[in-house]
């Protein structure tokens, strides 16, 4: 089935899906994660698009929490029915019920938790920024010592299989965490539980490939596909399969705004 194009969208509005990454999408990457704000042009064309569409889904490897707090989604109007699944969907946040979903910390992401400081110390990575969220821990470079990540990557790997972990590497950054759902899982899932005939979906990194491939594979089905890859010099592995290539979130926000427009 060919690509899903706004004219489909702007076509068939309440049978869309529109699903985003976060971190590279929505947001600029920084080098404190913790500061790293959903786009303001974004998050307002979002919320006139949350009148019109089906749904629209933030789909992260980030914790529901963080992405709400960064994103100020809460309670902004028109965006009532938006839903968030975080740490690849294995957290979940419903706007229109307020309610979030956390699974419980797994036995393997604790022990690491508390192996990994020391690990690294051994390793010369003593200085490197480690990230909590919970039901993953990651490792991050940005800003610290970016060419350190592919000397970790190798051995970050081994220390994952021997914990039973999976490995998720990203833009100066790799996470470990339980094995499970992944963003493809999510993207499915959402298409189903809205019966969507069409599904938009925007990221950046190596963690939305199973998205992207995902979305390919609901068009041999028959479902609507578009995707949006938001480039950066770090990663390009998601442009050569992508419909649309936007140069960063700021002109992703230019897309969102543009699509807004037109209803």
């Amino acid at each position: 089935m060919p690509a899903t194009t706004r004219a489909d969208v702007i076509a068939d509005p309440a049978g869309t899906l529109l699903a985003l990454d976060f971190d590279g999408t929505l947001a600029h990457i920084v080098e404190d994660p913790t500061q790293a704000y959903a786009h303001e042009r974004s998050v307002a064309a979002l919320a006139r698009l949350g009148r019109v569409l089906g749904q629209i889904a933030i789909v992260t490897g980030r914790p529901v929490r963080q992405a709400l707090e960064l994103g100020g989604f809460a309670g902004t109007e028109g965006l009532d029915r938006l839903v968030i699944w975080g740490q690849y969907g294995a957290e979940r946040w419903d706007a229109a019920t307020s309610e979030t979903v956390e699974p419980e910390r797994p036995e393997p992401v604790r022990r690491l938790a508390e192996e990994l400081p020391g690990w690294l110390h051994e390793r010369g990575a003593g200085h490197v920024r480690i990230e909590d969220k919970g039901l993953a821990i990651a490792v991050h470079t940005r800003g610290i010592d970016p060419g350190l990540i592919d000397e970790l990557a190798e051995p970050l790997s081994a220390l994952a299989a021997e914990l039973g972990l999976v490995v998720e590497p990203g833009r100066q950054v790799i996470e470990l965490r339980a094995p499970g759902i992944n963003k493809g899982d999510a993207v499915r899932a959402l298409v189903s539980r809205l019966g969507a005939r069409q599904v938009v979906f925007a990221g950046d990194d190596l963690g939305d490939l199973p998205a992207f491939a995902a979305v390919e594979e609901l068009r041999e089905d028959g479902i609507g596909g578009l995707l949006i890859c938001s480039a950066s010099a770090e990663q390009d592995a998601l442009v050569a399969r992508a419909d649309i290539v936007l140069d960063g979130p700021d002109a992703v926000a230019d897309w969102l705004e543009a699509l807004a427009d037109e209803f």
